[in-house]
């Protein structure tokens, strides 16, 4: 549920990104916490579908890109079926309730990702998919969390209903740090980290730059 950014990140650098590059970062943020391989290629297809989607790719063919680099991956079975029973279940016909039930309650990861491409894939909009995602007796906070980033990439910030951002605690902050992740590409960060290449990496260097002063104390180094 924390890796949606990672897709993001690496589209901020554009079409010559690759999905590879955000499935992988993904996979690698996932697995400081994660130590089964399903639980981390979970979050490498979940960040994968963030990436295409982000240039406007159906949700289809989004998931479509993120299976075929899953399946490059070994243990990817469980990850691949779980996705697979959530894209067939959407077509079913088979009530909502019905069907999220048979993908799980969420509490392990490739059931959160499939409750969320379910509710993403059958949605009628934002607020209908978010709310389907956490109506569920599981882990209906991370459902609802996923579900909520792959809708935000396909519709915007503008589909999230004024209702729902008016109360938002650190609506600010929150929207600050989304910011600067945005615009993190750009900055000359020098002594803070170092120059930024295209595929995303960070190449570490000595020299300080106009922008460091800024970054220290907004992000003070530990």
């Amino acid at each position: 549920m924390r890796v949606a950014p990672a897709g993001l990140f690496v589209a901020r650098f554009g079409r010559d990104a690759s999905l590879d590059r955000a499935f992988e970062l993904g996979v690698d943020l996932a697995a400081l916490t994660h130590g089964h391989p399903t639980g981390s290629l979970s979050a490498g297809v979940l960040a994968a579908l963030i990436f295409s989607l982000s240039f406007g790719e159906s949700l289809q063919e989004s998931l479509s890109q993120a299976m075929k680099r899953l399946v490059a991956e070994p243990d990817h079975e469980e990850t691949l079926q779980a996705a697979e029973c959530a894209r067939d279940l959407a077509t079913s016909g088979v009530e909502r309730h019905v069907a999220i039930a048979r993908l799980g309650q969420g509490w392990v990861a490739e059931e959160a990702l499939a409750i969320s491409i379910y509710c993403a894939l059958v949605a009628e909009g934002f607020q209908d998919g978010v709310i389907m995602a956490v109506n569920h007796d599981g882990d209906s906070d991370s459902t609802g969390a996923i579900t909520g980033n792959i809708l935000g990439t396909m519709h915007g910030t503008q589909a999230i209903p004024l209702s729902w951002l008016e109360p938002l605690e650190l609506r600010e902050v929150i929207t600050q740090i989304a910011d600067d992740l945005y615009r993190f590409p750009d900055w000359t960060v020098g002594a803070m980290g170092g120059e930024v290449a295209p595929n995303g990496d960070v190449h570490l260097t000595d020299v300080e730059t106009e922008d460091d002063e800024r970054i220290r104390e907004k992000y003070p180094p530990f």
